[in-house]
């Protein structure tokens, strides 16, 4: 079955979720529809990896200042 794209962005598609799955999430996400409930869940797990993308390079910059070089820059607040 070939998915189609509406005028919204969206998606239409079939896909085989394991009933106990989707409940379980339905349940955990407090979603009213099962649609809203896969929504959640890919918004959330998007948000993981980009969270994690981002601590992975936590600590490498070089161009920032430190709490003293921030207190001189600024006078001695």
């Amino acid at each position: 079955m070939e998915s189609k794209i509406s005028k919204i962005g969206s998606m239409k598609t079939t896909i085989d979720i394991p009933e106990d799955l989707l409940k379980d999430l339905m349940r955990r996400t407090s979603a009213a529809t099962k649609r809203d409930a896969v929504i959640t869940a890919i918004r959330e797990y998007n948000q993981r990896r980009r969270m994690s993308e981002l601590t992975s390079i936590l600590g490498t910059f070089s161009d920032f200042m430190d709490r003293a070089e921030l207190d001189g820059a600024r006078g001695g607040q």
